[in-house]
């Protein structure tokens, strides 16, 4: 009777991880699961109206030597003109809204540093976001590669630790689009 009931579990912890298995997308060419990257579920977590996620991955420290996250998204209608509005700003404008801070901090002096700068790939408007620790140590580092075509807006996203492998990471999802 044991063994029917392990067995009975295993078939049907398989059956539902089988199910499931569909649902994590294509990944990324460029960002590879051979190369350590991962595809994540982001059709099951993006839920808003316009914007459609196409593919997500991430890299461990264990995986990698450079651990990120790359997501491939596309935006319609009118999450595409807001979207495309917000990244038109200007770079000081776009830092102080991704540095923006809830309330109840605005009193105590940031702990952090935001900067944004342009940058371009093969003619795509690109945008680099870093977050640096006042003290000199961490960085969050940003990158996005966008173009609007029509009704839509495409967008590759990277975050790391280092501002060039976010921008690489960048290149290579947008590739992969």
């Amino acid at each position: 009777m044991r063994s029917r009931l392990r067995f009975g579990a295993l078939a049907l912890g398989l059956l539902l991880v089988s199910g499931c298995a569909d649902h994590f997308g294509p990944g990324l060419v460029q960002l590879a699961a051979g190369r350590g990257w991962e595809p994540l579920p982001i059709q099951n977590w993006v839920v808003n109206d316009g914007i459609n996620p196409k593919a997500m991955v991430f890299c461990t420290p264990q995986d990698c030597a450079r651990p990120g996250v790359a997501a491939l998204l596309s935006f319609d209608g009118r999450e595409a003109a807001d979207m495309a509005r917000v990244l038109a700003l200007d770079p000081t404008r776009l830092a102080r809204e991704f540095s923006k801070r809830p309330k109840a901090k605005q009193a105590q002096k940031p702990k952090s540093t935001t900067t944004v700068s342009r940058f371009k790939q093969d003619g795509t408007d690109g945008i680099l976001v870093e977050i640096r620790a006042n003290d000199g140590g961490r960085l969050a580092a940003t990158a996005i590669l966008y173009a609007r075509k029509d009704n839509a807006l495409s967008m590759a996203i990277a975050v790391t630790d280092d501002s060039q492998a976010a921008q690489d990471f960048a290149r290579a999802t947008w590739a992969s689009r």
